[in-house]
This record gives structure tokens, C-alpha cells and sequence, in this order.
């Protein structure tokens, strides 16, 4: 199973005696030639009067721009304990029990715009950039990763199962292959026996899927059909009910309802 998730726009900065960034100290090394140049980029539009309108960010933001400036010798900290937006708050991925970490350092993966892939021990800073953005230099950044993304996970994901929790932004940054069992998770809403596409919802109930793929008791999900089963010990819960799309030439589609 390979879990793949976005990175949050909440980040929590590491404490300043901290490690220092060091490219080498993270997973997927065949990513460092892109990061360095992606970092290098980073620094030097944040760096720029027109920092902000590149990077899509308002005034609020001016401060985490300026952080951007000195990604270089700042101090890090795990992923699971950097990102802390409403998914990985759900996810808890820094309040797992041994086994919980295990797996999790096995199976998850978070596609970011900086780093292009990584995993939930790594040691990055608290940084500002989408996934979105057009980069100086570097242009559009799901182009500068697919290739090199594609080959750190393309056999990793052959012939196994990839439980998607990306949003469409990150999603762009690679596509598993088609001996892959493809499931992307979607969140609806159901109100008056209706129901609708739910968004800042979405990431808590991906977080709360996330969690219980990696602390659950019993056999790891091997397919889409035994990933609902899973996913259906949360109905009465965490959730109204679990749907499993039909299978389609990309992903299937797993759609958890809430109310």
C-alpha cells in the first residue's frame, strides 16, 4: 500500500537549535539535483519585490515569504511534525505507536512543491510554496517533478495499492502507473438526503482514513475492494457510509460520506 498525500499550508517551524536543512539527510536522493534547484529559485523570487504576487500569497503571508529567504540555514524538524494543517492534525502521523510509525514511514509519501516527495521522518523547514506556482526558472512545478517523482515511485507503485488523498493541484505531479490499483479518496456531504463535494471537510476526513490505515488492527488493504472494507469500519463514526466507484482506465474512486 502507498498512501499519498498534499502537504498542508499550515506548517509548524522548527525549534531554532533544530538541525539545519540538509538536502542529503532526506529520502528519494535521485530528487536532489530538482530540489536544489527548486530551493534555489524559491530563495531568489522571495527574495524579490514581486515575491508575493509570484508565490500567490497576500499580505497576511509577508512573513512566511521572508522565511523562504533563508531556507538555507534554517532549522528543521520531521515532516509529520512541520505540516500541521487540518488533515495531518487528523492524521496524527507524530502520535503513532512504534508499529504505527513503521508503517507509516513504509507507506506514506507527501508530494510538495519544494521537495517533490517526502517521506514522514524527513527533516525539512517550515517553507511557503504551492504546488501551483510558476517559478522563475523553473517554470510550472508539476512539470519540473513528474519525471523525476515518476521514477522514485513508479516501481514502488506497480502492482500495489496507491490510496490518492491528493487534491487536484498535486495530483498533476505524477499519475501511478496502470498496474497500479488507483483509488482516489473523495469526501461528500450528505444533508437532507442530498449530497455535495465538501473541501476544508475533505482534508480532516482524508487525515481520519489516513490514521486508521496505520493504526488498525488486522491485514494492510491490498486493493481497491479490501481498502472500502477498511475504510467502512469508520461508518457509524467517523462516517455515514462508504462507496466504491466503478473500476475506470485511471483511478477508481472511494467516496466517504459524511454528514
Amino acid at each position: 500500500m502507498l498512501v499519498l498525500l498534499p502537504p498542508s499550508e499550515g506548517k509548524t517551524p522548527p525549534r531554532a537549535r533544530g538541525p539545519l536543512l540538509d538536502l542529503d539527510a532526506l529520502g528519494a536522493p535521485g530528487l536532489t539535483p530538482v530540489r536544489e534547484k527548486v530551493l534555489d529559485a524559491l530563495i531568489e523570487v522571495s527574495a524579490s519585490a514581486d515575491g508575493m504576487r509570484v508565490l500567490g500569497v497576500g499580505a497576511s503571508l509577508a512573513d512566511e515569504v521572508a522565511r523562504n529567504v533563508r531556507l538555507r540555514t534554517a532549522a528543521t524538524a520531521p515532516a509529520k511534525n512541520v505540516y500541521s494543517g487540518v488533515l495531518y492534525a487528523a492524521a496524527g502521523l507524530d502520535r503513532l505507536t512504534p508499529t504505527g510509525r513503521a508503517r507509516a514511514a513504509q507507506s506514506v509519501r507527501i508530494v510538495s512543491g519544494l521537495w517533490g516527495l517526502v517521506a514522514p521522518d524527513d527533516p525539512i523547514p517550515a517553507y511557503r510554496l504551492s504546488m501551483a506556482t510558476h517559478l522563475p526558472g523553473i517554470g510550472h512545478l508539476p512539470g519540473a517533478w513528474r519525471e523525476v517523482i515518476g521514477v522514485e515511485l513508479q516501481a514502488r507503485a506497480e502492482g500495489e495499492l496507491v490510496v490518492d488523498c491528493r487534491s487536484a493541484t498535486y495530483l498533476a505531479a505524477w499519475h501511478p502507473p496502470r498496474s497500479a490499483d488507483w483509488v482516489s479518496v473523495r469526501v461528500l456531504r450528505e444533508l437532507d438526503g442530498r449530497r455535495s463535494v465538501v473541501s476544508h471537510n475533505a482534508k480532516h476526513t482524508r487525515g481520519v482514513l489516513t490514521r486508521h490505515l496505520l493504526t488498525r488492527r488486522g491485514r494492510t488493504p491490498h486493493d481497491a475492494v479490501s481498502l472500502a472494507r477498511v475504510a467502512g469500519e469508520l461508518v457509524g463514526s467517523a462516517l455515514l457510509a462508504v462507496e466504491l466507484g466503478p473500476p475506470t482506465r485511471a483511478a477508481r474512486t472511494l467516496e466517504l460520506v459524511v454528514a
